[in-house]
């Protein structure tokens, strides 16, 4: 068996990661299986480096498309017209795609025009909020693979209701987990932590990116404020996000307990949200890592294509108005915060799961 792998930004990498262990693991033990890895270029990334790859026991890629730039249409094109020409090259008898960034879409199209099999890694998740660019992703990408690989009964719902046959959905878990339990121990701190003076639990995490968060200077003023004025002079660690950094500094926001620090590497930011005493955030994968370090999560935003770090972990949404983070806060330091659990499968062995899976479905590819 065949099978490409397409990773388009950072966070791709990390899910692929495992996965790609666990295909080396299959065929060290005499599976035909083989991978190669197709990196689109989407995002560049000057953080990730030889160090990056090296830290994690992330492979190079097979290629890089080089796609990345230009609007949401110039990019998926891009991504289309190169990785239609890499996988006539290199054909597949499958084409594996996880998450919901653009190269997933993307490749999804091209290999279904090619008439090759797709997986979807991280399949059936769903926000409702279709004017996010990864919801459309993630319903395109849906609509057109033959396998889907979830991470939540939700999830399995969500693809049984538009029509998918469940002999095709796989639940298995979370291999954002799996790098997350396999890579625990070596966590670091960054510099930020002797420069701040920080302890275990007498700080915030925070991070900020999406568009109804920081793309109106006054609210993310008014938002600011809020943090700094609920978080009663504990200090707020504020990797930068380069979107949240351009209006930032057109508010002039600037407090003593308030500390803006370059993105981190993957080592360094999780052991900053491991010992946190909460985090606040807008993104979705860290809500994943929260609940599995049982972390206390603030999510500024109205929906989340995660519930179960709702019903199950430790997150709570409380909307984009900036009033809300006073209440969230105050629960935090009276110690009301929820505990939260562990959902099911997140147990760092999703990966294996996923190669067993496509053994078995490898004679329907041939």
């Amino acid at each position: 068996m065949k099978i490409t792998i397409i990773a388009g930004a950072r966070p791709n990498f990390m899910k692929i990661a495992p996965i790609i262990e666990a295909i080396n693991l299959a065929a060290t033990n005499g599976a035909n299986i083989s991978y190669r890895l197709v990196h689109t270029g989407q995002h560049y990334d000057k953080n990730m480096s030889d160090n990056f790859f090296t830290q994690l026991g992330i492979p190079h890629p097979d290629v890089n498309l080089e796609s990345g730039g230009g609007s949401q249409a110039e990019q998926t094109a891009n991504i289309m017209v190169r990785f239609e020409k890499e996988l006539l090259l290199n054909p597949a008898d499958l084409v594996l795609v996880v998450g919901d960034v653009t190269s997933t879409m993307a490749c999804s199209i091209v290999a279904k025009k090619l008439v090759t099999k797709v997986a979807h890694v991280e399949a059936g998740i769903r926000s409702g909020d279709i004017s996010m660019p990864e919801e459309v992703n993630r319903v395109v990408t849906d609509a057109l693979a033959d396998y889907f690989f979830t991470t939540s009964e939700m999830a399995n719902d969500n693809l049984s209701k538009s029509g998918i046959d469940n002999n095709r959905i796989f639940f298995v878990g979370n291999t954002m987990i799996d790098t997350l339990l396999k890579n625990e121990s070596r966590f670091q701190p960054p510099p930020v932590w002797e420069t701040a003076s920080l302890t275990k639990r007498n700080y915030f995490v925070l991070t900020l990116h999406r568009p109804a968060n920081v793309d109106n200077a006054s609210n993310l003023k008014e938002l600011m404020n809020e943090i700094i004025s609920s978080t009663k002079g504990l200090p707020v660690i504020f990797p930068v996000h380069p979107r949240t950094e351009r209006n930032l500094k057109e508010i002039g926001i600037k407090a003593g307990n308030l500390f803006f620090v370059e993105p981190l590497s993957y080592l360094e930011f999780n052991f900053l949200v491991k010992h946190a005493k909460a985090v606040i955030t807008d993104s979705g994968g860290i809500t994943e890592e929260t609940t599995v370090m049982g972390v206390p999560c603030i999510t500024l935003r109205d929906n989340t294509e995660r519930p179960e770090t709702v019903t199950t972990g430790t997150n709570e949404l409380i909307g984009t108005n900036p009033k809300n983070i006073f209440p969230a806060m105050n629960k935090i330091f009276l110690g009301l915060w929820k505990k939260g659990g562990i959902p099911q499968f997140w147990d760092g062995k999703t990966s294996e799961r996923i190669v067993s899976i496509l053994m078995t479905l490898n004679s329907s590819l041939q």
